[in-house]
C-alpha cells in the first residue's frame, strides 16, 4: 500500500468514525475507539508503516517521556494563571466538572487518556502524519494534518458547548453556534500544530499523547476544583 492510499483511508475510517459517533451508531465509547484503533492498526500494517513512522520506537521514548513532561508542566501553568485571573476564570466552569472524585479519576483515566488521547494521538501524530510525511515532509504533514483534527472537533463541540457557562449564551444562537464551532476548530488546529511539533522534535508518540492529555485533563481537573470551590464558598 502506498502513502497515499494509507493516508486516504485513514482519513476515511476517521470521517466515518465521526459521524457515525455524532448519530451514536457505534455502541459504548470502548466498543467504538477500540474498533477506530483497530481498523487505523489494519491500515498501518498493509502500509509496511514501521515503529519509527508511527512515533512507537522504543528507543525514541526517553526523548518522549521529556517533551512530553514539559508539555505538561506548560499546560499546567497556563490553566493555573487562567483559574487565578477573573478575566479567564469563567470558561473554566464546566458543568462536565460537576461531578464527585471518584467519577473525576474515571473521566481522566479512563475517558481522557485511554478512550481519547491515546486513540486520537494514535490516528492523527501515527497513523495519518507517518503516511504524511512520506507524501509532503514535515511542515506540509504537520498543516493538512492539524487541519484535519481540527475539523474533527467540529462535532464534538456542538455536542458540548452548552455546557460551559462562558459561552452558553453564544450557543443559544446559530450565529453564535457558529462562531464557537469556528474558534473550536482553529484552536485544536493550533493544539494540533503543537503535538505535531511535539512528535517530530521527540519523534516519539508518547510526547503528543502526554501533552493532549494534560490539555484535556488538568482542564477538567482545574475546572472541577472550581466549581467545588465555588460550591464551598
Amino acid at each position: 500500500m502506498t502513502a497515499g492510499r494509507c493516508f486516504a483511508l485513514t482519513v476515511g475510517v476517521l470521517a466515518l468514525f465521526s459521524v457515525g459517533r455524532a448519530f451514536g451508531l457505534l455502541g459504548p465509547p470502548a466498543v467504538a475507539v477500540s474498533l477506530l484503533t483497530a481498523a487505523l492498526v489494519l491500515i498501518a500494517w498493509n502500509a509496511g508503516a514501521t515503529r519509527a513512522d508511527l512515533g512507537l520506537q522504543p528507543a525514541d521514548a526517553p526523548a518522549g517521556l521529556r517533551y512530553g513532561a514539559a508539555a505538561f508542566g506548560a499546560v499546567l501553568l497556563v490553566l493555573v494563571v487562567a483559574a487565578a485571573i477573573p478575566a479567564t476564570n469563567g470558561f473554566l466552569h464546566d458543568s462536565r466538572a460537576e461531578i464527585g472524585g471518584g467519577r473525576l479519576l474515571y473521566q481522566l483515566g479512563v475517558s481522557i487518556v485511554l478512550l481519547t488521547a491515546i486513540p486520537e494521538e494514535f490516528a492523527f501524530r501515527g497513523v495519518l502524519l507517518g503516511s504524511a510525511l512520506r507524501l509532503w515532509g514535515p511542515w506540509r504533514a504537520a498543516l493538512i494534518t492539524s487541519a484535519l483534527f481540527g475539523l474533527w472537533h467540529i462535532a464534538p463541540t456542538l455536542h458540548t458547548m452548552s455546557d460551559n457557562r462562558a459561552v452558553r449564551g453564544a450557543a443559544a444562537s446559530t450565529g453564535g453556534q457558529v462562531l464557537l464551532v469556528l474558534g473550536s476548530v482553529a484552536v485544536t488546529f493550533l493544539a494540533g500544530l503543537v503535538f505535531c511539533w511535539l512528535r517530530l522534535r521527540s519523534r516519539s508518540l508518547i510526547a503528543p499523547v502526554m501533552a493532549h492529555a494534560a490539555t484535556d485533563g488538568l482542564a477538567l481537573a482545574v475546572a472541577w476544583f472550581a466549581v467545588h470551590h465555588a460550591s464551598l464558598g
